[in-house]
């Protein structure tokens, strides 16, 4: 897979402001505002930033939390783990492999099979309909 690097001005030009700051400068839209916390519709949801795919609508749950939240990645190689020390707390961020965009955080307290709550800021995502699950 190919990195996508790009300058800060680069990304500033092709993202919304609200997608730069959460994706690019590691930020977090208010818990149950994101367009995708609530949303049902069958896809793909792919990278904000660079359109690679990331989760699909099957592996999707409402956990309560305000945000999209995952079981499972598309595929282990999509994310790539960081220890977040931010906020007094230690988390484990979650990025994009290919652009390494912001998505958010996993946690340790998701559904069966994998125990995981990928938990998304619906401005790091676009779901692709077209995608659909297969």
């Amino acid at each position: 897979m190919k990195k996508v690097m790009k300058s800060d001005e680069e990304w500033q030009k092709e993202l919304s402001p609200e997608v730069y700051r959460i994706t690019r400068q590691k930020g977090t839209e208010p818990p149950f505002s994101g367009l995708y916390n609530g949303c049902h519709k069958q896809g793909t949801y792919v990278c904000a930033c660079c359109g690679q795919p990331l989760f699909r609508s099957g592996e999707k749950y409402d956990s309560g939390s305000g945000w999209p939240s995952f079981w499972q990645p598309v595929a282990e190689a999509a994310i790539e783990e960081h220890v977040d020390r931010s906020h007094m707390m230690v988390r484990t961020e979650i990025v994009c492999s290919r652009c390494e965009a912001h998505l958010g955080h996993v946690f340790e307290d998701g559904p069966n099979p994998t125990g995981l709550r990928y938990c998304v800021n619906s401005a790091s995502l676009k779901l692709d309909e077209e995608g659909q699950e297969g």
